[in-house]
């Protein structure tokens, strides 16, 4: 079973021209020619090269989606072809200024994340992306662990430079890649949970609002009490804190949040004092959420 692309096109006496596109899956090589008799005689050709089903096997690679660099670059089709594919009826749907979704692909969660995230370096593929070109971070990333209740209205990156965005609802933070905590979460460069809770509270997030974001994580054992500790240290000083007391910052956050666990995590947390080996952590294949941090 293939999934071809037809240029349909109109016989005449001056020759063929071209007046739309149709797609489908249909069995049988790629170069078969259907023809169909009628007052107008149309005959749909099936589209010749690789371009399109390059377009396509990008697309699968990216929860269905595909940028025009993309398109244009990696698959080469050219830029008429996929002025049809983009038009009204067309095999592309847009979901953002230069991201198409293929038509009958499956909607992936969090689509206008992705569709943002793909913007930040619209010609590299997802797969060879590095933080380099972006991490989910703040109120974004904690939408997409599903914690927290702070609305994710604008789509939230890090990147390693200082960039603007000319979407108001794209916010930039600056950060480097190898100072921030993340994890590869549904296919997404995303913060853990111990970084966006340092992150919220230097944005001046209510405090509240970050607790239930760390109690959260730690009830669904997606962080280490001890890297809470370690990323909120730097917030000790201002907060009337010790200097560096990063486990005086998570226990007044979980005495906010009224967490019957707070003792159990802050003694955790105590004796946790190294870092974890790796910044990256692998999610699972399937359910597409982090491996569980046995404490």
């Amino acid at each position: 079973m293939f999934y071809h692309v037809w240029r349909l096109r109109q016989a005449s006496m001056s020759g063929f021209s071209d007046i739309g596109l149709c797609w489908g899956y249909r069995d049988g090589p790629p170069e078969q020619i259907l023809q169909k008799r009628s007052k107008l005689r149309y005959i749909a050709v099936v589209v010749r090269g690789l371009n399109l089903k390059r377009l396509s096997e990008i697309a699968q690679d990216q929860w269905g989606l595909v940028t025009r660099r993309q398109a244009a670059d990696l698959a080469g089709v050219p830029r008429a072809t996929l002025d049809r594919l983009t038009s009204a009826g067309g095999l592309l749907e847009r979901v953002a200024h230069g991201v198409y979704r293929l038509i009958g692909a499956p909607i992936p969660d969090h689509l206008d994340l992705r569709a943002a995230w793909l913007q930040l370096a619209p010609d590299v593929p997802a797969w060879e992306r590095t933080p380099i070109e972006g991490i989910v971070s703040h109120r974004s990333a904690a939408s997409l662990y599903g914690v927290g209740d702070l609305p994710a209205d604008r789509h939230e990156f890090t990147l390693p430079v200082r960039r603007q965005s000319r979407r108001l609802d794209v916010r930039i933070h600056k950060g480097a890649p190898a100072e921030v905590g993340w994890i590869s979460l549904r296919g997404l460069p995303v913060t853990r949970p111990s970084q966006i809770a340092s992150d919220l509270l230097r944005d001046n997030e209510e405090p509240e609002a970050v607790a239930r974001v760390v109690t959260e994580s730690l009830h669904q054992i997606y962080d280490y009490p001890g890297s809470f500790a370690r990323a909120l240290a730097p917030h000790a000083a201002r907060l009337g804190l010790r200097t560096g007391d990063g486990v005086a910052v998570l226990r007044w956050l979980l005495d906010l949040a009224g967490e019957p666990d707070a003792k159990r995590w802050i003694e955790v947390a105590r004796a946790d004092p190294a870092p974890p080996e790796r910044s990256s952590i692998t999610v699972d294949p399937i359910y597409g959420r982090p491996p569980s941090i046995q404490t």
